[in-house]
């Protein structure tokens, strides 16, 4: 059994349905699965003015260490003008010391984000992350074209094959959509089964961690 953190932040709340979906996705395929968010990081006067939703949804990530600890991890953010916030950059800019001993080294992962519009940065946030998980070692998944979710015009879809997303329109009045959630529950089935394939066999002598992918002395 695989152990997928799904890892997010949100500011008016259409992330972390989406971080809800994805996990819903984890354990339907049968695997464990934590919801966490990163702190907020914005000035309490700029979140009032921009109209931030509290969120209390998920509990806080406990620190960049907790991360080995997961099989994989999926990690969704807003759009900030074509690339992911700083609230999700700041915690991830404290990953030196994981990136330098490799500790997250061959764990799948994916990405999911939101926009105001169509066309607002969707696919350029989604790099943002899947770059950083790419120098993190980690086994990238996009949302593939065996969810058919994610084709057609004939309404407005989030999605696209480097991450699942939605549109939240520039007023935020848009919610995700029955395919916008179901492209975040089949990506997160995808990357824990991905997961799943990667956890290392335990070495002769050792006893697999039931928390992690890491191996442990008998």
């Amino acid at each position: 059994m695989a152990r997928i953190l799904v890892l997010y932040y949100s500011s008016y709340g259409h992330i972390a349905q989406m971080a809800d979906a994805v996990a819903e996705g984890v354990r339907g395929a049968g695997h464990d699965v934590d919801v966490r968010r990163v702190p907020e990081t914005a000035p309490a006067e700029v979140a009032k003015a921009a109209g931030f939703v509290a969120d209390e949804t998920h509990p806080l990530i406990d620190g960049i260490a907790a991360l080995p600890q997961y099989d994989g991890l999926v990690i969704g953010a807003p759009t900030r003008f074509g690339r992911m916030p700083s609230q999700m950059a700041a915690f991830l800019d404290q990953a030196g010391g994981l990136w330098y001993t490799d500790a997250l080294v061959g764990k799948a992962a994916g990405a999911f984000t939101s926009t105001a519009a169509q066309h607002g940065g969707q696919e350029t946030t989604l790099f943002s992350i899947i770059t950083n998980l790419l120098h993190f070692g980690c086994t990238v998944v996009g949302l593939d074209y065996g969810f058919k979710g994610q084709n057609g015009v004939d309404e407005v879809l989030g999605g696209s094959p480097y991450g699942a997303s939605t549109i939240a329109n520039n007023d935020g009045s848009r919610q995700p959509s029955a395919i916008d959630l179901d492209g975040a529950r089949y990506l997160g089935r995808r990357v824990v089964e991905t997961a799943a394939k990667l956890i290392p066999p335990p070495r002769a002598g050792e006893e697999p961690d039931q928390k992690s992918n890491l191996t442990v002395p008998p």
